[in-house]
């Protein structure tokens, strides 16, 4: 393929700046780069004009450096609000992406970035803050807050439901188990799981009923008042007569 040499007037990313002496494909140089005016041919004549192109992209460089720098400070006090669809336990259906970042940027702050500044190293695959490198110039860097969030967040408890919550929480009785191992190592149950069992299924003590007295138990009762008339009777004192009925 032929090619020819020629002197570009403007930026153009991948290929060179103003004054730069480049070579491309006669097609490209002839249909596309000449009639856009965004080259000229390499000539004698042409070669007076590289002085003025590069004064010209000096002042272009210097305008976008203080451009990028004012717009580096500027972003970095911005946060970047990206929603995306997630499930109730967080995780995220898909991943935020440096087009999506953009997107969100020019849409709330009204700020057009070329994504491919916005460096990613891998996409956002998780909620919460991040903090995402913005390559703006070849000697400005930034710093861009970005917050994902999902769609559909979990309900909030307002201070009233909270304490409500709280309170229910109080009032219930709390009850202490204590739970032991019921096997060992050798399949044997432990002193107090064995322990604990007895205690579960032991029945309530039945108070023993007083027993109805036996004629052996009314003879015991006699014997201390026969014992004592029979020793009144030795001492010479006469036994009191029983009242005649």
């Amino acid at each position: 393929m032929a090619k020819t040499e020629i002197i570009l007037t403007s930026n153009i990313v991948g290929l060179g700046a103003e004054s730069d002496q480049v070579k491309v494909a006669a097609g490209y140089a002839r249909n596309y780069l000449f009639p856009h005016r965004l080259a000229i041919p390499l000539t004698h004549a042409n070669k007076r004009q590289i002085e003025s192109l590069k004064q010209r992209r000096a002042e272009r460089e210097a305008h976008e450096f203080n451009t990028m720098s004012e717009l580096a400070k500027a972003v970095s006090k911005l946060i970047c609000l990206v929603k995306v669809k997630a499930g109730e336990d967080g995780k995220m259906f898909g991943s935020v992406t440096a087009g999506m970042i953009a997107d969100e940027l020019k849409h709330q702050f009204d700020i057009s970035l070329d994504k491919r500044k916005i460096h990613l190293e891998h996409p956002i695959r998780a909620l919460g803050e991040h903090a995402i490198e913005l390559h703006l110039h070849a000697e400005v860097k930034g710093t861009l807050k970005v917050r994902v969030e999902s769609l559909t967040p979990a309900p909030v408890l307002t201070p009233e439901a909270a304490a409500e919550a709280k309170a229910e929480e109080g009032r219930r009785p709390r009850t202490e188990k204590r739970s032991y191992p019921r096997r060992d190592a050798e399949g044997k149950k432990p002193e107090q799981a064995v322990a604990a069992e007895a205690s579960e299924h032991k029945p309530k003590a039945v108070k023993a009923e007083k027993p109805a007295k036996t004629d052996k138990a009314e003879k015991a009762d006699k014997a201390p008042k026969a014992a004592k008339a029979h020793k009144a009777e030795k001492a010479g004192k006469p036994e009191k007569p029983a009242k005649a009925e």
